[in-house]
């Protein structure tokens, strides 16, 4: 039987290309840890996760205190007992960031190697609904940006192609919000999808005043409006707002996008593969949202989530950040506003070990 007997890990940190600043914080660093992984066959995976600005040591350590010690010897074909079975001995610090950012390192990985072995790409192994999937940009939408550099991104992006566009809300005065917005909307058209995003910064009653205010600027969402632990107070809001609300990107657990569900507390989930945990979680939030006839719009990690989009019915986008440009040859495919998923094996991701090892902060192996 096939065993894991080799696994090492790297943590790279990435610098934004552009100065992105929302409601809350600004993006300073991208602290990257990457598995790869070796198995008595000769067979290897490799996977990622990442955090922004800070925690990129605990969950190194997390993984080399806790984790990894565990996945040497494991059958890596059996991903669905791994990962219960590390969820299980980490229970002191689940549900949180920290485990969920670690577990998805691995599980990635082990879907990487199926994905290898098998010969198929992960797009069509873990279902492979359709061929592409409509892609927006967040990358010209920033809160810093004044009123015309917002318009001139936003135009940017509809000549270069892309479906659609997230803009930064949460502005000191709601008449900001709404004249940024306005002059974007007035500027792309009606046929250019725009979406906003307010960064867990509103109360609720704020929430409910903003999004009615934003009303007739055809939005196509209002994300994390307020911090995502409350779940009455989504509920509240989806029952006053005009704009369909998103929620997912600060869940940890397929729990919590179950509770957020039953509530009706959202119209748009936006699961993030490494914050969920992993592959094998986030195909059951994205099939758990299809039971409901909720859309799945991903939140960041564009390199992976093309291929989990495409991999299920109910994912109308994929989110645009370049993330992985400095330690990957392989860049996201874009066709008349479509991103399309990679047809080779594995993720897809065509990783360049020579900068990941030049721009790495910390590492350790197992065996």
């Amino acid at each position: 039987m096939t065993r894991i007997e080799h696994v090492q890990v790297d943590l790279v940190a990435l610098e934004p290309k552009t100065q992105r600043c929302d409601a809350i914080q600004s993006f300073v660093r991208q602290e990257t840890p990457i598995l790869r992984l070796r198995c008595s066959d000769g067979s290897e995976g490799v996977g990622y996760s990442y955090t922004i600005g800070t925690g990129g040591s605990s969950i190194m350590a997390m993984l080399q205190d806790h984790l990894i010690p565990r996945l040497i010897g494991q059958d890596p074909d059996r991903i669905e007992a791994i990962w219960r079975d590390l969820i299980f001995h980490t229970h002191a610090t689940h549900v949180g960031a920290i485990t969920s950012l670690a577990m998805a390192a691995i599980d990635t990985a082990l879907w990487d190697r199926r994905s290898k072995v098998l010969g198929q790409p992960l797009w069509k192994l873990a279902g492979g609904a359709k061929a592409c999937v409509p892609v927006y940009t967040t990358e010209g939408g920033w809160l810093q940006l004044d009123e015309a550099e917002l318009v001139a991104q936003a135009l940017a992006a509809r000549t270069q192609g892309f479906a659609g566009s997230k803009v930064k809300i949460g502005k000191p005065h709601l008449s900001e919000d709404v004249q940024r917005l306005s002059a974007v909307r007035a500027a792309v058209g009606a046929g250019f999808e725009l979406m906003v995003d307010a960064n867990q910064s509103f109360t609720l009653s704020e929430a409910v005043r903003r999004a009615r205010a934003l009303d007739g600027l055809h939005l196509a969402w209002l994300e994390e409006p307020m911090p995502a632990d409350n779940i009455a107070a989504h509920q509240q809001l989806c029952l006053h707002s005009p704009i369909p609300i998103a929620v997912g990107e600060s869940m940890y657990s397929c729990g919590q996008f179950a509770d957020y569900l039953e509530a009706r507390a959202c119209q748009i989930v936006q699961v993030d593969v490494a914050r969920v945990g992993g592959i094998t979680p986030w195909l059951k939030v994205a099939h758990l949202a299809e039971c409901h006839n909720i859309s799945v719009a991903p939140h960041f990690l564009m390199e992976l989530h093309v291929s989990l989009a495409c991999a299920v019915p109910n994912a109308p986008w994929v989110e645009y950040i370049p993330q992985l440009d400095d330690i990957a040859q392989s860049r996201l495919q874009i066709a008349k506003g479509h991103a399309l998923p990679p047809q080779d094996p594995g993720l897809g991701i065509d990783w360049d070990w020579e900068q990941i090892h030049a721009r790495r902060i910390a590492n350790f192996s197992c065996s």
